[in-house]
């Protein structure tokens, strides 16, 4: 079982130009109850208001923000995410999006159920995007974002997610155990052991958008990692938004990896940390060299 006070924690939340999205997520992390860990953005090329954002947070909330940034040359959330995954300083790493806001006992959650040997699958809470335009960083503080009988108030139809966002411990536990939903890596809402990333060498840098989390639950799978599902007691709730980036071929083409990749039981990603590593060694010689 783990330790609250002793586990090196760090949570990665990928962005891509959705500054007013993601300051909604800091806002979550900035009250989380569980306050020891290192909050890094994966930001796949974003402009500078992402940045400006970042920076504000840095000089007015405690979190302990890293900014990991690339140039935008498409969609290449694997490459930022591996970026991400080397800079960090955590033993257990916990996976959610920018556009993705915790309830505040989230990080708290990841750690308190987090096992040797396995990995946490979580999901997300969905809003329309009129509710994900209405929520306020008050709304966020004070945590009514997160409460069935609130977000009835702003329109929203909980429906099934009512037992995700109940804080009724035994319910919660129940509906995780009964629940017959595929236990997956889905990138907004997952965490695991940082050394068994590194031994699957990370995500893929052949997938775009699609599945790409997914795939790195099935190395992990192979590799022997055992899923334990959390839907009902790591809460956060999405934000709607475009997703220009998607599209059939590559979704399609996705789908054929990981066919592939379940086919063979493959664990380890042929192009993946070991050769993000290789090319930030290289920038970093590249920028000492610069220096006078």
């Amino acid at each position: 079982m783990s330790s609250l006070g002793s586990l090196r924690v760090s949570v990665i939340l990928s962005t891509y130009n959705q500054p007013r999205w993601l300051e909604k997520a800091l806002w979550g992390y900035a009250c989380q109850t569980h306050t020891d860990f290192e909050l890094l953005v994966a930001d796949d090329g974003s402009g500078p208001e992402t940045a400006a954002v970042i920076d504000a947070f840095r000089a007015t909330s405690a979190l302990h923000l890293v900014h990991v940034w690339h140039e935008d040359r498409g969609f290449r959330k694997t490459e930022i995410l591996n970026r991400a995954i080397i800079t960090s300083r955590g033993e257990y790493l916990i996976f959610s999006d920018g556009d993705c806001i915790p309830r505040n006992d989230f990080v708290e959650t990841h750690v308190r159920l987090a096992r040797p040997r396995h990995y946490l699958a979580g999901t997300l809470v969905r809003l329309p995007r009129e509710v994900s335009e209405r929520i306020t960083r008050d709304d966020i503080l004070s945590g009514r974002f997160a409460e069935s009988e609130w977000l009835g108030t702003q329109g929203f139809r909980v429906g099934r997610g009512v037992t995700k966002l109940a804080r009724r411990p035994w319910l919660n536990v129940l509906s995780d155990v009964l629940s017959n939903v595929p236990r997956t890596f889905d990138g907004g809402n997952a965490s695991t052991w940082k050394q068994g990333i590194v031994a699957v060498n990370g995500f893929d840098h052949e997938m775009t958008y699609g599945l790409e989390d997914r795939s790195l639950g099935a190395r992990l799978t192979h590799l022997g990692y055992r899923p334990r599902r959390v839907r009902n007691r790591a809460v956060a709730l999405h934000l709607d938004h475009e997703r220009p980036y998607a599209t059939r071929e590559g979704i399609r083409r996705n789908e054929e990896i990981l066919a592939r990749i379940q086919r063979n039981r493959e664990v380890r990603v042929r192009v993946g940390l070991d050769q993000m590593a290789t090319v930030m060694a290289a920038e970093a010689g590249a920028a000492a060299r610069r220096m006078p």
